[in-house]
């Protein structure tokens, strides 16, 4: 009788294996060629759930697949601890964030351990380790020093129920905060910011050079928002500034030719020139418009068209004529200069604010004919438009704006939707800003001597989720570094994606107690070769990260010729449960324990390979989990070579074995380069049903535990040591295929009417698609089908298939 598959003994007995012997632990100077595989840095909210499983199955996978081809991968880990849930668990709980967070990790861990992922633990980094925010302090003093960390009063997105400020991208589309889901308000603070615009358009341009989903290039491109156009001043008519110069409210456009249909004007409720423009008759009611939009959202206002007449007049350069200047709610004081000239016939938005307000539309742009629309945005000749007339949308804008330079009026401009970081957080759960305030020299860098600067542990957390560490005296009273008076700290913290914008880095040498990281193994391991993680992390984290790593190269931290920090990147499908995404908020989380505790890790990792393709999103069911479980039992009744279930194949199966052998490495070979995991799976149980028709040879078991031993560690790796005692079956080569013996001579090509399976016939595999046709036609199974029809078309796909369609 076989022996049983152990699954729970087998996969405990590796993991240990695995760990006492440090098999993944790799040296910077190792003379193997360096490969870099790394998943996005990890929040620990407690034990592994199924999107855990499916991202750090393909990140293992990958480190084992590289490892057999020769390199020396490079595969550690880290937590993301900082963050909001730690310090909402401790003011709900009483719980110390530390504590929480520690408590979390752990259970995380083990969860990974348990999945057999395969990490060089000694490198293991956390964002809350002392060491850690010491470095992400001092990245923040060389960024100040460089003029790319500021301090500035700006109106800021205010969460009530996080008790915080966001940035805008962590803004959802209806206005809500992306973690609480309350509806997201404006507060004027003072707050630090990193300049990322200086780097708008190396983040643009460098995108086309990096092998990344290009959805994900899509929403970087459009969240930067590069638009080029041009800036213009209109002069206020019969009013100036109180010094007799002439008061001009400048505006941005990207379509200067639509200039002479400029019917009004629009400056935003923030605008600095809009007390100075608003009239006495007027400034009740513009006063009582300004405090109704205070409230709203950035989004909303966007979709707003409510608006005053401030009661002024500006000059429209292109004719010569006064336009009326309202304050309106669709434009941000964040994009282009907060002013705009308006042209209803040009643009919906403008068309539906002149209606309401009974302003005159004049079309500059010649519509189709028959066109019944409104606003007109498409291509077309000027009209209406004077000297531009006849011109095209393209030589109309080159022509507006050289005539505003001619004129000194106005000149060519770039601007974007990206705007800085602004990086201050009013909580406690996060690396503390290294600043102190002096009433002499105020905002004062904190000496590098003393960071890191920590926050106190013994804090009270209120209910209403303010900062604690604005109530701490201990923490909140300080000297000031350069003339020795009384100080106090800076309390907010930095926004946790500044903890995720480096780790990268320190993963190449964290043992480094002098430096952030040691810029020699930086340049042997950077940029990491591949990356996996989310669809969600497209703006955010890696808008910052790539921010991160230019700056730093900028300052001759990191190398000079350090670009960008993923050379690839992968994101993997999200899990859903009912069509919705599983998330712990939404709890319908399934934990991976209980198939760890029934079928095992290997069953669990190769279902997840299996189900779909890896970037497609999953609907979760365990129906499949099963059928995984009983192909990787069949594969150890093959393969164990103490009690084999399957004989030695015998004469001509012999020879049908080892070529079939060759044919699956081939194509196993490409599916694992083209990440087509679950048909690599499809073609390893349709192997295993080979050997248990036709038996088995010992290159063809031996092949299939190798090819096989990514996806399913445990069991691969046990197999192979009864087979070959004193080896590790990851640390053998990945197997070659002979390609004169891959090719295949005869294939089954199946015959479909349409779309139905009805005959199977073996044909050369160089079939021409007429002899293709002439075949099936003359099937006859085919013919009994037809009765007699004449298919109307006839679809070959040379050599498997052809559809007859009737």
């Amino acid at each position: 009788m076989a022996e049983a598959y152990d699954v729970q003994a087998i996969e405990r007995k590796w993991q240990r294996r695995w760990s006492d012997a440090g098999t993944y632990q790799v040296e910077n100077d190792d003379p193997r060629p360096h490969y870099y595989v790394l998943c996005m840095y990890p929040y620990p909210s407690g034990p592994a759930h199924m999107g855990h499983v499916r991202n750090y199955t393909f990140g293992d996978l990958i480190v084992r697949y590289r490892t057999m081809h020769g390199h020396a991968v490079l595969s550690p880990i880290g937590f993301d601890s900082f963050g909001l849930p730690a310090e909402n668990a401790a003011i709900q709980s009483g719980a110390h964030p530390r504590t929480f967070t520690d408590a979390r990790i752990e259970e995380l861990k083990q969860s990974l351990m348990q999945l057999g992922a395969s990490y060089d633990w000694r490198r293991e980094i956390k964002s809350h380790d002392p060491e850690y925010i010491r470095w992400t302090q001092w990245i923040f003093l060389r960024f100040l020093e460089a003029g790319l960390a500021y301090r500035k009063a700006a109106p800021v997105n205010w969460c009530p129920g996080c008790q915080t400020v966001l940035a805008n991208e962590q803004v959802l589309a209806d206005g809500t905060c992306e973690r609480s889901g309350d509806i997201v308000t404006k507060r004027n603070l003072e707050q630090w910011f990193f300049r990322i615009t200086d780097y708008a358009d190396q983040l643009l341009d460098d995108l086309d050079e990096l092998e990344w989903p290009e959805r994900v290039k899509v929403m970087q491109r459009n969240w930067i928002g590069r638009s080029e156009g041009a800036e213009f001043d209109l002069r206020v008519v019969g009013d100036d500034i109180g010094d007799g110069a002439a008061l001009a409210l400048r505006v941005f456009t990207t379509r200067p030719d639509t200039s002479f249909g400029m019917t009004y004007a629009v400056v935003s409720p923030e605008h600095p020139l809009l007390p100075a423009l608003t009239t006495d008759e007027q400034r009740e009611a513009v006063e009582s418009f300004v405090a109704r939009v205070a409230t709203a959202t950035d989004v909303e206002r966007q979709a707003g068209k409510e608006g005053v007449f401030t009661g002024s007049h500006a000059m429209n350069p292109f004719t010569e004529k006064p336009v009326p200047v309202y304050v309106a709610d669709y434009v941000l004081m964040g994009y282009g200069t907060g002013a705009i000239m308006a042209v209803p016939g040009q643009d919906q938005r403008d068309w539906d604010f002149a209606r309401l307000h009974a302003l005159d539309i004049i079309r500059t742009v010649q519509p189709p004919d028959g066109w019944e629309g409104e606003a007109y945005t498409g291509e077309g000749p000027a009209i209406n438009s004077a000297w531009l007339d006849g011109l095209s949308v393209a030589d109309a804008i080159t022509s507006a704006i050289d005539w505003l330079e001619a004129r000194g009026i106005g000149r060519r401009v770039v601007n974007y939707r990206l705007r800085d970081w602004l990086l201050s957080r009013q909580r406690y759960w996060g690396c503390p800003i290294p600043i102190v305030y002096c009433p002499d020299h105020g905002p004062v860098p904190v000496p590098e001597s003393e960071l890191p600067v920590l926050a106190p542990d013994d804090v009270e957390f209120r209910p209403t989720g303010e900062s604690p560490l604005r109530f701490h005296e201990g923490f909140l009273h300080t000297t000031c570094p350069i003339c020795g008076g009384p100080a106090t700290r800076e309390t907010d913290t930095m926004d946790t994606f500044v903890d995720s914008s480096w780790y990268f880095l320190r993963f190449a040498d964290p043992w480094d107690h002098g430096a952030p990281f040691d810029a020699d193994a930086v340049a042997r391991w950077l940029p990491v070769d591949q990356y996996i993680g989310g669809i969600e992390h497209a703006i955010l984290h890696l808008m910052y990260a790539r921010f991160f790593t230019k700056a730093l190269a900028d300052l001759g931290i990191a190398p000079k010729t350090l670009r960008e920090p993923f050379a690839r990147l992968f994101t993997q499908g999200i899990i859903r449960m009912s069509g919705t995404k599983m998330s712990k908020s939404k709890g319908n989380l399934v934990r991976p324990q209980e198939y760890f505790d029934s079928v095992g890790a290997d069953a669990l990792r190769l279902f997840h390979l299996f189900v779909s393709p890896p970037q497609d999103d999953v609907e979760w069911s365990d129906a499949g989990i099963e059928g995984t479980a009983r192909f990787l039992h069949r594969l150890w009744r093959v393969a164990n070579p103490e009690s084999p279930a399957v004989p030695a194949a015998q004469g001509d199966a012999v020879d049908d074995i080892e070529r079939a052998t060759h044919r699956l490495i081939e194509r196993v070979s490409d599916e694992y380069a083209r990440w087509s995991y679950n048909t690599a799976v499809a073609s390893f149980m349709e192997f295993v049903n080979l050997l248990y028709k036709e038996g088995s040879t010992p290159f063809a078991i031996d092949s299939l535990l190798l090819l096989l031993a990514p996806m399913a560690p445990h069991v691969t790796a046990e197999l192979w040591e009864r087979r070959h005692p004193g080896e590790h079956v990851h640390e053998q080569p990945w197997p070659q295929f002979d390609a004169s013996l891959a090719l295949q001579e005869r294939v089954t090509m199946v015959v479909q009417i349409n779309g139905k399976v009805r005959d199977r016939i073996e044909v050369d595999v160089d079939i021409d698609t007429q002899e293709m046709e002439r075949l099936a036609l003359a099937s006859v199974r085919v013919q009994e089908h037809l009765r007699g029809q004449l298919p109307k078309r006839v679809i070959p796909r040379a050599p498997k298939l052809v559809n007859l369609v009737v």
